[in-house]
C-alpha cells in the first residue's frame, strides 16, 4: 500500500530528506574537533565568502552550458556553502540550518499572499508591486521610503557584482527619468568620459585615474543598455575567447610563450584565432 511505512521511507521526498541529512552530518563531522578536517575547522564565515561567490558563478556557468550533470554538481557545491555557513553559525549559537530554512519558507509564504492567502492579482507586474510593498513593511519602511531611488540603487551597489549592479542602477535611473534623448547622447557622453580618462592618466594621481575609469565603465554600461546588451555576459564571453585563443597558441607553439617575441606572439595569436573560428564554423555545420 502507498501509505505503508516502507513506502513512505522510499518515497522521493524521504530520499531527498535523507540525502540532505547525510550532507548535514558529513559537514558536522568535517567541523568536529574530534577527527574533523583541519582545513574545514580553520574556516570562518569571512574566509568562506569568496567560495560562496565562486560557487554561485560556477552554477551560472553550468546553467549556460546546458549540461544537467554539471548543473547538479555545481548546485551541490553551492549547497555545501549554505550548510557549512549554517554549521559554523550553529557552533557559536547564532542560528541553525533549521532557522535558515524556516526563514526563507516564511518569507516566501508572506510575500506570495496571492498563492497562500486570499489576495487576487492580475499579472506578474502586480505580483512584483505587492512583493516590494511587503518587503518594505518587513523592514519598517514607509511606501515612500521604499520607493526612494537612492535606497534601491544602494542595495544594488552593496549586494551585486559591479557590472551587474551598474546595469541595474542604469536601468532604474533611466526609468526614473535620468536618461538621454537618444543614443547619440550616450555616445557623446562616452567620448567625454574617455577624454577625461586620458587626461587623468596623463596628469592626475591614482585616485583620480580610478574615478575616471569608473565613470568611463559606467557610461559604457549605459551604451550596452541602449543596445539591449548584457555587459557581464559580454565580458565573460570575451574572457572565455581569450582563454581559448591562448590555449590554441600553446598548442601551436614549440616552446614556452615567454620565449617568443611580440611579433611572433601576434602571429601565433592570429593562427589560433583563425583555427578557433574554423572549429566553431564546423560545429555549426557551416
Amino acid at each position: 500500500m502507498s501509505n505503508s511505512p516502507d513506502a513512505a521511507q522510499t518515497s522521493p521526498q524521504a530520499s531527498v530528506l535523507a540525502a540532505l541529512q547525510q550532507l548535514i552530518d558529513v559537514v558536522a563531522q568535517l567541523r568536529s574537533p574530534d577527527g574533523g578536517c583541519p582545513w574545514d575547522l580553520a574556516q570562518t564565515p569571512e574566509t568562506l565568502t569568496p567560495y560562496v561567490i565562486e560557487e554561485a558563478y560556477e552554477v551560472v556557468d553550468a546553467i549556460r552550458s546546458g549540461n544537467p550533470q554539471a548543473i547538479a554538481e555545481e548546485l551541490g557545491d553551492l549547497l555545501l556553502q549554505v550548510v557549512l555557513q549554517a554549521q559554523i553559525a550553529a557552533e557559536v549559537g547564532d542560528f541553525t540550518l533549521k532557522e535558515v530554512a524556516d526563514g526563507i519558507t516564511e518569507k516566501l509564504i508572506r510575500r506570495h499572499p496571492h498563492v497562500f492567502g486570499d489576495v487576487n492579482v492580475q499579472d506578474a507586474e502586480e505580483v512584483r508591486y505587492n512583493w516590494e510593498q511587503i518587503k518594505a513593511a518587513e523592514k519598517g519602511e514607509t511606501p515612500a521610503e521604499a520607493q526612494r531611488l537612492s535606497r534601491k540603487l544602494q542595495g544594488y551597489a552593496r549586494k551585486l557584482p559591479p557590472l551587474m549592479a551598474g546595469m541595474k542602477m542604469s536601468q532604474k535611473a533611466a526609468a526614473a527619468g535620468f536618461e538621454w534623448n537618444d543614443v547619440d547622447g550616450v555616445w557623446a557622453k562616452f567620448d567625454e568620459e574617455l577624454a577625461e580618462f586620458h587626461q587623468a592618466i596623463a596628469q592626475e594621481g591614482k585616485e583620480e585615474q580610478q574615478a575616471e575609469l569608473g565613470d568611463l565603465l559606467f557610461t559604457l554600461i549605459n551604451v550596452a543598455r541602449w543596445y539591449d546588451l548584457d555587459p557581464a555576459t559580454a565580458l565573460q564571453d570575451t574572457n572565455q575567447r581569450f582563454i581559448q585563443r591562448l590555449s590554441g597558441m600553446e598548442a601551436i607553439a614549440t616552446r614556452s610563450l615567454s620565449e617568443y617575441s611580440l611579433d611572433e606572439l601576434e602571429q601565433l595569436w592570429q593562427q589560433a584565432k583563425a583555427a578557433l573560428k574554423q572549429s566553431q564554423m564546423r560545429e555549426r555545420g557551416l
